[in-house]
């Protein structure tokens, strides 16, 4: 079922997406507020890459489970169920605060639970971007997506890190429950089209049979195979950095929770810099060797914060914005890829299956980080799988066809420009 965008979907979504911004926020500093007590609590990187693992966990799991029943389900009552129950379980986390019975193992479980939600959550919202931009909009607004999302994981850190100077945790974990209250009204007042034509063969279709045609599909595109192999190894060399860093400014550098609030904050506003970067241009040529450059300097930036003085927390955020400003870049070219070559009905099951796949290799690299840690040192850690990095860049320019999809694509958008020369002369633009 073909399915077109138009200007009042468009505002739809804008309008869904302005409380979705205010969820973030409060996640924002629940992630933040929940990551520093435990990483206080314990002091060890075994610890923290435990309470990382379970909570990305879900998100390897949960995806290719209901990715195919994304695309059956209404995607309203989908996102509004995800929503509340994750904001339940927050509600429960503040009773056993409440209680005095939280501990570790107990708030890691916990965690678990709510990253189910956001399993679930995440690619039902992207599912729909098809469905409601037009498909002119859809990079610049990938990327003023990015450029919101980096200002509110700005604000975060920076609010969360406040809070904790005045308050306990069970109290600043009540953020999350009223930006959910906030966001849910947006999503309850609008319509988002919906895919199901109802038929009896749509109401009978296989679970593996639709799963298949999502794997198919996704093979159909050429350079996704390649770009899903190299962007979950990088996840995977990544990992030490998300897991450790709070770590690293408490025990390496004798940090506090404002240190890692600031090289938090900057990291986020390197995604700020980054999301407007992407969005200063409609269309991107050359995208697949866009994300290769993209990673190649967020090594860079990962390397300043590696190597940065003790104490010196302001060039290890400007470390951290460096990388960070690469990722929009990154992400926006290949959302862009995957939303303009695959069938909006088929979003659901094709993005739940790459979120799989690309996440599939974050929980062994969070498992991994604290003994490696322990093994190694957090810092030659990093310095390690930097190098990783690199070697994987290289591997995937010169020993894979990726080269080739590329230039051959650039000689389709040229056959393509001159039939638009020839066909539609007054739509180009200058």
């Amino acid at each position: 079922m073909e399915l077109t965008a138009s200007g009042h979907t468009f505002k739809s979504y804008l309008f869904f997406w302005g409380g979705q911004l205010f969820s973030l926020l409060g996640s924002s500093i629940i992630q933040f507020v929940i990551v520093w007590w435990i990483a206080e609590a314990t002091e060890s990187p075994i610890y923290v890459s435990i309470a990382f693992f379970l909570g990305s966990l879900p998100m390897v799991i949960i995806p290719p489970i209901v990715g195919v029943f994304i695309d059956r389900w209404n995607r309203k009552v989908t996102i509004a169920i995800a929503d509340s129950l994750q904001a339940f379980i927050t509600f429960l986390i503040i009773l056993m605060f409440l209680n005095n019975v939280a501990n570790i193992w107990l708030v890691m479980t916990m965690n678990f639970f709510r990253g189910i939600c956001q399993a679930i959550h995440f690619p039902t919202v992207n599912a729909i971007i098809p469905i409601m931009i037009p498909k002119k909009h859809l990079s610049r607004m990938n990327a003023i997506n990015y450029l919101f999302t980096g200002i509110i994981r700005v604000i975060g850190p920076v609010v969360a890190a406040t809070l904790l100077a005045f308050f306990l945790i069970e109290q600043i974990l009540w953020a999350d429950i009223f930006t959910f209250i906030i966001a849910i009204v947006p999503l309850l007042l609008i319509t988002i089209p919906s895919i199901n034509d109802n038929s009896e063969k749509t109401k009978k279709g296989s679970y593996l049979k639709d799963y298949k045609e999502g794997i198919n599909i996704l093979k159909s595109v050429k350079s996704f195979l390649i770009l899903i192999v190299f962007i979950s190894i990088i996840n995977l060399l990544n990992m030490p950095f998300t897991t450790l860093i709070s770590l690293f400014v408490l025990i390496n550098h004798s940090g506090g929770a404002t240190d890692f609030a600031l090289v938090s904050a900057l990291l986020q506003a390197g995604i700020v810099i980054g999301a407007i970067i992407a969005s200063t241009k409609k269309h991107w040529k050359h995208r697949e060797l866009i994300i290769l450059w993209s990673v190649f300097i967020g090594i860079g930036g990962y390397l300043i914060t590696t190597l940065a003085p003790t104490g010196n927390f302001l060039l290890m955020g400007i470390g951290a914005l460096i990388h960070a400003s690469m990722i929009p870049i990154a992400n926006t070219m290949f959302l862009t890829i995957l939303q303009t070559k695959v069938p909006p009905e088929s979003q659901g099951r094709v993005f739940s299956i790459v979120i799989s796949i690309a996440a599939a290799v974050t929980p062994l690299g969070m498992i991994i980080s604290g003994p490696l840690a322990e093994l190694f040192g957090i810092r030659l850690l990093f310095i390690i799988v930097l190098l990783l990095q690199f070697v994987s860049i290289m591997v995937t320019w010169f020993f894979t066809n990726l080269k080739n999809i590329i230039h051959s694509e650039s000689e389709d958008e040229l056959i393509e420009k001159q039939e638009e020369v020839n066909l539609r002369p007054e739509q180009i633009e200058l």
